[in-house]
């Protein structure tokens, strides 16, 4: 897939997610409107919306219409939306920037950022739970344990968890993969896993899929790890050098920026390796995995 055909490809899944995160969550206007503005807020900023390009890029890979996913991306999506929200309290990351605005509880206030995240999370399995196209009811019941797994204490709960307590620890390497196999790879792999689901994927293929997403969950957050050290708030939209202000466990502390690079680079290679048994149409997963590795914010 060309870098034209990328974007067009990346564009499409965003207009069709916001879309759908449009018509899903609840009206600006219903009560208590702070609350679903809040929310609205959150979910609905500009962003890279990148879990729900692996689901749509994954139906792509397995020859599924994307509409059948559209209910799954905007899941997706708002867990994500949450866990920023989230991480970015005062009592967490302590954050003031978030997608190039201000962070959910300074645009609002703290105790309604809080119910903001709350209850965007409810909302992703109350739409799993609901109709979803054509989705088999046994079917969305696996979708629903597989997100809750991601998102609870075995998943991105348990990662920030250990991530703080990581924060003036020296690490090692399987340390610090743990940590974010969890804080940020658990989404990731569920977001492929998720679409697998839906699509009616087989064994092998989902196999195959999941390794990749588990290499691409690993290096989207080395790059995370090396913008914050040579990245630019601007372009970022959140804040550069606060993992380092804070003394965080991170790969460029660890290995240094040439080896962060080189390690994501090899998990790259690594996840295109994954995708070998794949035709022509696993090529969004396949520029995805690029994407990951180049990107600047």
């Amino acid at each position: 897939m060309t870098p034209e055909a990328f974007s067009l490809f990346g564009r499409d899944c965003r207009q069709r997610v916001e879309a759908s995160l449009e018509r899903l969550l609840p009206a600006a206007d219903h009560l208590p409107s702070n609350l679903h503005q809040a929310m609205r807020y959150a979910a609905l900023a500009p962003g890279k919306r990148v879990r729900p390009l692996l689901v749509y890029a994954t139906a792509r890979a397995l020859g599924c219409p994307a509409e059948r996913l559209d209910g799954v991306a905007a899941a997706v999506e708002m867990i994500h939306a949450f866990s920023l929200v989230h991480d970015d309290l005062p009592a967490m990351d302590n954050d003031d920037l978030r997608r190039g605005r201000p962070t959910c509880h300074k645009a609002f206030d703290e105790a309604t950022a809080i119910l903001a995240g709350d209850a965007l999370q409810t909302q992703a399995f109350q739409i799993l739970a609901q109709h979803n196209g054509e989705i088999d009811p046994a079917l969305r019941l696996e979708m629903i344990e597989l997100l809750a797994l991601a998102a609870g204490s075995r998943g991105m709960a348990g990662g920030q968890a250990l991530d703080m307590a990581a924060e003036n620890q020296a690490l090692d390497l399987p340390q610090l993969e743990i940590i974010h196999i969890h804080k940020t790879g658990a989404l990731i792999r569920a977001s492929v896993n998720m679409a697998c689901l839906a699509c009616g994927s087989d064994a092998e293929q989902r196999r195959q899929l999941d390794h990749y997403a588990k290499c691409v969950g690993l290096a989207f957050q080395i790059r995370d790890d090396i913008l914050d050290v040579e990245g630019d708030t601007e372009i970022l939209g959140k804040t550069q050098g606060k993992d380092l202000s804070s003394n965080k466990a991170t790969y460029p502390a660890l290995l240094g920026l040439d080896g962060a690079r080189g390690k994501a680079q090899e998990l790259i290679d690594e996840a295109l390796q994954s995708l070998a048994g794949f035709d022509d149409r696993a090529d969004g997963l396949r520029a995805l995995a690029g994407y990951i590795l180049k990107r600047n914010s």
